[in-house]
């Protein structure tokens, strides 16, 4: 049903607005997804909704990344779910443990992003979590490990979310890259996944693709260039 109503809006609005990743589908899927989060908290924290936040703030980036770039390496299950929940418990154990809440904040963020790397769920919302939980333990109202039920409710419901809308307009979530089984080959040239990697390496930095996306865009353009080359020497 709402693959038909974008299909039917197609020739009222741009084509940024629709086409592949367009800024409506991401609009629609972040807002309606941080509404059913909060929701899910309030039904599920019942009477302690008025003690405890419903929505936290890290969770609208956390929706740019599912909505918006779903491909990405940093909006996975794995990195939403792991990264967000990993960084709050850490923000909270620092709070609690240094009391003073610059320092805990400081150090907080730090460790999150180590830890996030380290576990392979980096997830830039963590960061976020990290700050707040860390703000929260170590200042006046002091944060108790209660506040992590409605963090977890809220990544939980959002992933769930994200992982309806998405397969349902079409960018399958969790993202798996449609490689070839075989790299193209042309007068001798070839490459393998390990050139790629040594490359990566050979860069030394990150980037915010994976390799099998990297592989797979390389052999649709190949593909693409060679077909319009044998076309023009028939």
């Amino acid at each position: 049903m709402l693959k038909f109503l974008i299909s039917r809006s197609a020739s009222l609005l741009p084509q940024g607005a629709i086409g592949h990743l367009g800024w409506l589908r991401g609009a629609i899927g972040g807002g309606l997804a941080i509404l059913a989060s909060g929701l899910v908290a309030i039904v599920l924290l019942g009477t302690n909704s008025a003690a405890l936040p419903v929505l936290v703030a890290p969770l609208g980036a956390s929706a740019v990344l599912v909505f918006a770039v779903p491909a990405s390496p940093l909006a996975q299950p794995r990195s939403v779910i792991g990264g967000n929940l990993l960084s709050a418990a850490i923000g909270l154990t620092l709070g609690h443990a240094i009391g003073e809440p610059m320092l805990a904040a400081g150090l907080a963020v730090g460790i999150a992003i180590a830890a996030m790397s380290v576990t392979r769920c980096l997830h830039p919302p963590g960061g976020a979590c990290a700050l707040l939980c860390a703000l929260g333990a170590a200042g006046p109202e002091t944060w108790g490990w209660a506040y992590l039920w409605p963090i977890a409710m809220n990544v939980l419901a959002l992933s769930a979310a994200g992982w309806f809308y998405n397969n349902l307009t079409g960018h399958p979530w969790p993202h798996h890259a449609a490689v070839p089984a075989a790299p193209p080959t042309a007068s001798g040239f070839a490459y393998t996944h390990e050139d790629l990697e040594a490359v990566l390496a050979d860069w030394n930095e990150v980037l915010d693709v994976d390799i099998d996306d990297l592989d797979a865009i390389y052999q649709a353009l190949y593909r693409r260039v060679a077909s319009r080359h044998s076309v023009r020497h028939r």
